[in-house]
This record gives C-alpha cells, sequence and structure tokens, in this order.
C-alpha cells in the first residue's frame, strides 16, 4: 500500500477540464445550446384552437349509489331523451360552488389515502399480493365505489361570432371511460384510457348569454393495465374553432424522404350545405418549397389532396442533430381564408436490418433506451408539461436516445419533447386486439403520431396470451395491415416473452426480446432475417442510498446485483447488446420508478416498483452512472456507497466505482487499497474495512490522473440546500420548476441517511403542486407542502402563477437552516 502523499494531492489539483464532486465527477459540460421551444404556439387564423385546461370543478360522484352519483342512471329512460334527464349537475342553473377547483390536468388518484385492499388467496404454498399492490394500493376500482367516479364542470368559452363555425373538443386523454356531456346532452362516451378523441358541439352552442356548460363523468372503476393509471381528465382539453370548410383532428400526413422529396396527404372537409371550391397552399419553412392545388369538395363532404415538394439541400432528422421543419397548410375558398394548421416534421430513413441492428439515414445507431409508466411523484399521472421534458431531459443526459412507450400512447407532448430533443420512440398501443375497438384505438394512435419523426416503430403487442398462438398470427396480421395503410413506412413490432420463433414472431417487421437475451444468439442463427432488439432488459432492482436489503423496510441495495428471476443485471445483458451488432439495442425497464408493482416486496407497505435507473422523482441511483459511463462518449468516475456506517467499524463494506477511464485506484483515509484497471462495460470493487473518513477514486487517463470522486463520513445535519432546474417560469398558471432539497452537515458535506420533515412554503404565488422523495415504501401525501427526506433528498414542484412577478419557495426543517430559492415569472 502507498500514501496519498502531498505530490499525488498536488497532482490532482492540477486536473482541468473536469467538474469534481463529492460522490462522481464527470467531464466538463459544453457550451450552452440554444434554448429549445418545445411546444410552439404557431398562428393558426382563423382557426382558434384555445385551451380549457383551467378552472374546472371537481368532485366525487358514487359508483353504486346513484342518489350520490347526481341521479346519474337513476331513471330508465335517461338515454331516451336527448338533453333530458341526464343528471342533476349537467345544466346551467346547478351550483357547483362547493366542487373542488382543479386546472387539468388532474389525477384524483394521486390525492386519495393509501389502502391496503383484501389480500388473496394463497396460490403455489406462497401468499398473494394484495390485489391493489399492482396500482399501488390507491383505492380505486369496483371495491371502492365512493373514489372511483370524478365529475368535472367547467364553462365553454362561445361567443355569438361563432354562429356557423365547427367546434369540437380535443381531449388528449381521460382515464377512464369518460361521458362527455355538452349542454345537457350526451356527445360522447369514449372508454379508452390512453386514446386522444374528440367531441363535436357545434349543433349544441349557446351563441346567445346562456352558458355553455361541459360535463365529464369519469368512471375508473375497470383499468387497463397492471400498473399506476391514474383517474381523471390526466391530460390536456382543447376548444378548436373552425370555418364550414377546413382540416378535421389529424388531418395532414406528411412523409419527408432523405433526397428533400416531401409527400404530403391532406384531408378537407367541407361541412356547408353547398359544394365548394377550395384552394388548398402547402407551404414548407419560409416558402422553402410551396405547392397550391384547387379543388372541388361537395356539401357535406371530405376530400383527400396529395402533394409532392422537394426541399433543396435537406437537412436530415437525427439523435444529434434532431432539426425539424414546419409546414404551413392554409385553406382557402371564394370567400378568404378558412383555416390554417400547422405540422412539423423530420426529414429521415430509418431500417432495422438483421445483421446490421438499426440503422437511421443509413448509419447503424445502438438503441439506448428505456421504458416508462406515465407517473412521477407528485402528480401521479398528470404530468405538466415542463415536467415532461424534464424527464425526458433526465434519461438524455445519462446518454439515453430512446424511449418505448410502456405500454400505451404517450400524451403528446411527450413525442413532441423526443422530436427535438433526438429521442427515437417506439409508440404501444394499449390493446392487442383486431375487434372493431383496437383497431380503433390503434388507429388512433398512427393518425395522431404518424408524423413524429421520432417515431421509428408501432409496437402491437406486449407479453399477451395471444402471441405464440395461431389466433394471434390472424390477430396480427389485420393490426399490421392496419398499420401499413395509415403508415408504410415504419415496420410493425411486438414486444414477446415467450414463443420466439412461433406464432406473431411470422407477422412483425421486429421483434423484440421482453427479457430472455441468453436466447438471442440462438434465435438470430435460426431465423438470420429477422432483425431484433431488447424491448425489455436489464431490471436491476435497487433503492436509491441503501446498501443492505431490508426487507422489513422495502429497500433493496443500490449494487446491481439484485434483480427478478426473469430479469437481469445491467452488466449481464449490455457487454451483450454492445458486443453484437445484430442486438439493435435495448430499453431497459424501466427509466424511472413507478407507482404500483412494488417489485421485488410486492406486498403492503411497498407501493412503488424499484426497477429505475432513477427514482420516482427522476433523482439518480448508482446504476445511473453504469450506463452513463458506456452510453455518453464523456469521461466519467462514479464512487459508491455512502461513507457513514456507524456501528460497523472495522466490517468489510463494499466499494464499487463506475468508470470508462483507463484505471482507478482507490484511498481510504490516505492509503491506497489498490489500482485497477477498467474493464469495458464493467464496473471496478473493492471490499474496504470501514473506519470513519474518506474514501477516495482516482481516476486515470494515459497514465495521469485526470478526475477524482470522494466520499466522506458526514456529520449531524445543520442546513438544508434548495435548487431548481430553470431561473424562470412562463405566467400562464401550467409551467413547472422541479426544486431539490438536500440535507449538509456543518462542513458542507451531504448527509446521505437525513431523514429530516422538510416544509416548502411560497411567495409571490404559485402552488406546490406535488411532493416526493423516491422512497419505495413512503405513505406520506402526494399533495401536500411536507416532504421527509429519503436518505438525504426530497423534491416539490412547484406551479407558476397566472400574472408576472416573483415567487420565492423556502425549504425549511426544525432544527436546519433553512433555504430559499427565487424564480422569475413573466
Amino acid at each position: 500500500m502507498t500514501d496519498l502523499n502531498r505530490r499525488r494531492l498536488l497532482q490532482t489539483a492540477a486536473v482541468t477540464g473536469a467538474a469534481l464532486t463529492a460522490a462522481h465527477a464527470v467531464a466538463a459540460p459544453k457550451a450552452t445550446e440554444p434554448v429549445i421551444d418545445f411546444f410552439p404556439k404557431d398562428d393558426l387564423g382563423p382557426r382558434e384552437r384555445l385551451s380549457l385546461d383551467l378552472d374546472w370543478r371537481f368532485t366525487f360522484g358514487h359508483a353504486s349509489d346513484m342518489s350520490r352519483d347526481f341521479d346519474y342512471g337513476l331513471a330508465l329512460r335517461t338515454h331516451a331523451k336527448q338533453g333530458a334527464r341526464v343528471a342533476t349537475c349537467v345544466g346551467a342553473d346547478f351550483d357547483d360552488s362547493k366542487w373542488q377547483k382543479i386546472d387539468v390536468p388532474h389525477d384524483w388518484a394521486v390525492a386519495l389515502p393509501f389502502a391496503q385492499g383484501v389480500k388473496g388467496p394463497i396460490a403455489n404454498g406462497e401468499d398473494e399480493p394484495d390485489m391493489l399492490a399492482a396500482h399501488g394500493y390507491k383505492p380505486i376500482g369496483r371495491d371502492f365505489p365512493e373514489t372511483s367516479i370524478g365529475w368535472y364542470r367547467r364553462v365553454v368559452p362561445v361567443s355569438p361570432a361563432d354562429k356557423g363555425k365547427r367546434l369540437w373538443i380535443e381531449f388528449d386523454g381521460v382515464f377512464r371511460n369518460a361521458l362527455i356531456v355538452f349542454n345537457g346532452f350526451i356527445l360522447k362516451r369514449h372508454e379508452s384510457g390512453y386514446t386522444s378523441f374528440q367531441v363535436d358541439i357545434t349543433d349544441f352552442i349557446n351563441t346567445d348569454s346562456t352558458p355553455n356548460i361541459l360535463t365529464v363523468r369519469v368512471d375508473a372503476t375497470e383499468g387497463e393495465g397492471w400498473f399506476y393509471e391514474g383517474a381523471g381528465i390526466y391530460r390536456h382539453v382543447w376548444l378548436i374553432k373552425t370555418n364550414a370548410v377546413h382540416v378535421p383532428q389529424w388531418g395532414v400526413c406528411v412523409r419527408g424522404k432523405t433526397d428533400g422529396t416531401v409527400e404530403i396527404e391532406t384531408t378537407l372537409r367541407n361541412a356547408s350545405a353547398q359544394p365548394r371550391s377550395v384552394k388548398l397552399t402547402s407551404a414548407i419553412g419560409d416558402k422553402a418549397a410551396q405547392a397550391s392545388v384547387t379543388t372541388e369538395v361537395a356539401a357535406g363532404e371530405s376530400a383527400t389532396v396529395r402533394q409532392t415538394l422537394k426541399l433543396s439541400d435537406p437537412v436530415l432528422w437525427s439523435v444529434d442533430r434532431p432539426h425539424l421543419y414546419r409546414l404551413e397548410t392554409t385553406v382557402e375558398a371564394d370567400d378568404g381564408a378558412q383555416d390554417r394548421v400547422v405540422t412539423y416534421f423530420g426529414l429521415r430513413d430509418i431500417r432495422f436490418d438483421a445483421e446490421k441492428g438499426l440503422l437511421l439515414n443509413g448509419k447503424p445507431v445502438k438503441l439506448k433506451g428505456t421504458n416508462n409508466h406515465q407517473d412521477h411523484a407528485g402528480v401521479g399521472a398528470a404530468i405538466p408539461d415542463a415536467l415532461q421534458v424534464w424527464r425526458l431531459q433526465q434519461l438524455k443526459d445519462i446518454g439515453s436516445n430512446a424511449y418505448r412507450c410502456s405500454h400505451n400512447p404517450p400524451t403528446p407532448e411527450v413525442l413532441m419533447a423526443c422530436d427535438r430533443l433526438g429521442i427515437l420512440v417506439i409508440d404501444e398501443t394499449r390493446k392487442m386486439s383486431s375487434s372493431e375497438d383496437g383497431l380503433y384505438q390503434l388507429d388512433a394512435m398512427i393518425r395522431r403520431d404518424r408524423n413524429h419523426p421520432s417515431v421509428i416503430a408501432w409496437s402491437i403487442c406486449n407479453e399477451e396470451p395471444l402471441q405464440g398462438t395461431e389466433r394471434g398470427i390472424e390477430v396480427a396480421k389485420t393490426m399490421k395491415a392496419l398499420c401499413k395503410r395509415l403508415d408504410p413506412t415504419r415496420p410493425v413490432t411486438a414486444a414477446l416473452d415467450n414463443s420466439y420463433g412461433r406464432g406473431i414472431t411470422s407477422v412483425v417487421d421486429v421483434l423484440g426480446f421482453n427479457y430472455r437475451h441468453k436466447l438471442m444468439e440462438t434465435f438470430h442463427a435460426d431465423y438470420p432475417t429477422i432483425p431484433i432488439y431488447g424491448s425489455e432488459t436489464g431490471s436491476t432492482v435497487s433503492t436509491r442510498g441503501e446498501y443492505v436489503n431490508d426487507p422489513s423496510r422495502s429497500v433493496i441495495r443500490a449494487y446491481d446485483t439484485e434483480h427478478p428471476w426473469w430479469a437481469s443485471t445491467a452488466e449481464d445483458y449490455w457487454p451483450l447488446f454492445d458486443e453484437k451488432a445484430f442486438i439493435a439495442g435495448g430499453f431497459i425497464w424501466t427509466g424511472f420508478d413507478y407507482r404500483g408493482e412494488p417489485t421485488p416486496y410486492n406486498r403492503w407497505p411497498a407501493i412503488s416498483s424499484q426497477f429505475g435507473i432513477l427514482d420516482t422523482c427522476g433523482f439518480p441511483k448508482d446504476n445511473t452512472f453504469y450506463y452513463r459511463a458506456w452510453w455518453k462518449n464523456e469521461p466519467l468516475l462514479h464512487l459508491f456507497p455512502h461513507w457513514n456506517w456507524e456501528g460497523k467499524e472495522g466490517q468489510n463494506i463494499p466499494v464499487w466505482v463506475h468508470s470508462n477511464l483507463d484505471a482507478v485506484e482507490l484511498f481510504v483515509n490516505g492509503r491506497s487499497q489498490g489500482k485497477k484497471t477498467v474493464v469495458k462495460n464493467r464496473h471496478l470493487e473493492w471490499d474496504v474495512s470501514y473506519q470513519p473518513g474518506r474514501i477516495q477514486a482516482f481516476g486515470y487517463k494515459n497514465g495521469k490522473v485526470v478526475m477524482k470522486a470522494v466520499r466522506e463520513t458526514a456529520g449531524l445535519a445543520t442546513k438544508l440546500v434548495l435548487t431548481a432546474d430553470r431561473t424562470t417560469l412562463k405566467a400562464d398558471g401550467r409551467d413547472v420548476a422541479v426544486f431539490k432539497v438536500e440535507a449538509f452537515d456543518a462542513k458542507g458535506r451531504p448527509v446521505p441517511k437525513a431523514d429530516n420533515l422538510v416544509t416548502f412554503s411560497l411567495s409571490g404565488g404559485g402552488s406546490v403542486i406535488g411532493v416526493g422523495n423516491g422512497n419505495p415504501a413512503s405513505h406520506e401525501a402526494d399533495k401536500a407542502s411536507e416532504r421527509r427526506l429519503f436518505n438525504g433528498l426530497a423534491q416539490a414542484i412547484v406551479q407558476s402563477p397566472r400574472s408576472a412577478g416573483r415567487v420565492t419557495v423556502t425549504a425549511s426543517a426544525d432544527g436546519l437552516k433553512a433555504a430559499s430559492v427565487s424564480l422569475n415569472v413573466g
């Protein structure tokens, strides 16, 4: 052993170009990139597209007591006469002042208390988990009639000028089984919780002074998945106003080629009583390419117009340069402008090759992806747009370039962000079925999402019972035929957990392996013409900041060692995926921990999964740095665990390092524990006898120390440090900032086991819309202004006010110095 002498310390002090932190070191950040406008607000005049997100009223109904459900269904003639006897709460004269004031997106399930439910029978000699475990122990379902029905009301802004126009409301997603009532008329029942849909209100609007009342009854007693799904109007709602001649919802389809050819298919609708001569103009960018055509559209009919434009010097969309073009579609008639629609698209070529993997614009790209459900600490399934972007950015910062929507179409804003961040997407329908409803859901997903260059494949199946059967083949053929009719440019895929080589293997264009990666080489040898990838891979289970398994606390150590029987560690699968070109890459299960499926402790009081490389707040676990080391072309050195092991003096503690440098030397209280050579796609490990003090990792490149990482034994927490992901917020009542609060001791060292109760207070407006800490067994309220630190960290999500100013957020805890951060709102 050698001492950490003065010469070595001076050598380290001379290191430049690297950011040194207590736990890990990464390469210095690059120059600031231009700000991305993820959700541009285009002028669509004469069309109006108005947000209906704000100023709703909400209350619970009842699934089994009609008197507590506003008499809905009380009369057998509920559906007999339109506009009569629907429910007592649908009219303009109903007093909803005692209902809760809310904005959407809104998930009422996340605000409910935890409920253990009824324990199932003993099966196979083991206790079955509570039936609610998979959904995160929230009281939703037929056993909870008083919290499984929600009613929403709001006034829809309609004016006398809207008379003669076409109006419809677009719902990006309602979970689940939504009854849409407008001015007392039942206009639609929509069951799917993940499919976007529209409701035409043209014939039912009041253009006098009578308020226009939109009422939505949401029935969440039945689920669609085996994971937390939320409840309510959990995505955006829009009011669209157009003229009689217009482009209907999802009426523009763009297909761009790498040579600059752009094929455009536009649907024109004439809802007037007379045939119309319509001029359609399609223009890309600042008239970089433009074409016009005039066509006749019969009264009450639609017509499809096809145009081809050519861009000179085309800029291709890729993960490194996600360039988007802007297509403006203008509709005119003899009485002037009728409608305008803006579509963003990219020029790129996607091909899966059985030997080379995924080819993007002709070049191999390894999929470094994650699977993700749609929930986040504090807000559940109702994730604000800015938080969606934040989540995707956390994944991109790790080096991830791909996202699998598991197991349902995402909110549109996820795809808009992926387009602009350069993240590849596998878009997955919720239901594998060729039934009328199954094909409707698939149809809606493809029509809505086919213009996004980020989407590289349509997935029609995830571990379905039909996957290996003859019936499955027939169902898959019908679904694939629909995919190809609506979009012949993208492959059709499916995620299998068995029956490789059988069943729908023969139908899909690209086959996804859920785990079972040890079968992939044999499969490739047997079926050399079928492209393959890992649709679900890895699934190391771990708790952020924990390094000893403790079932009593539902925590599991954060080394890359623990996984369910059907899964693997990161180091078990990734080296194979990295080495074999014929494996197109894979998607980790999962990027984030998520509510429900509380693996590995699938029982009360555990409430969330622990598969994530990030926890439910997006705080990184140690495996995050394994992936970052080998997915991102930047030097990295990450040292763990923490060095607070009171009571274990003299006992051996496993010390790990994730690094992509040449070698790493570990020091404990200044004494070397030896230098080890870094092996690609592997970690380094030492067994160290614990003594309080300091452990240090020195990272070598070309024989020189270029990075170091340090862990020190911390004292008692004395202060909080609060940070935000941004400095400004939009004054729209919908923007959010993500706050992290952390405990430090008197010497400025992070306290790894701190569990202080932190209170968040605001001045200047805004609100805390959710809190979390990543604890997989915490039963603290998500909708609150306080949260305990879990292993030193907690999170608050703060939403902006509707007026400009300055918002100050303060985090405080008994006995600790408080911390504040101010944001500009404008």
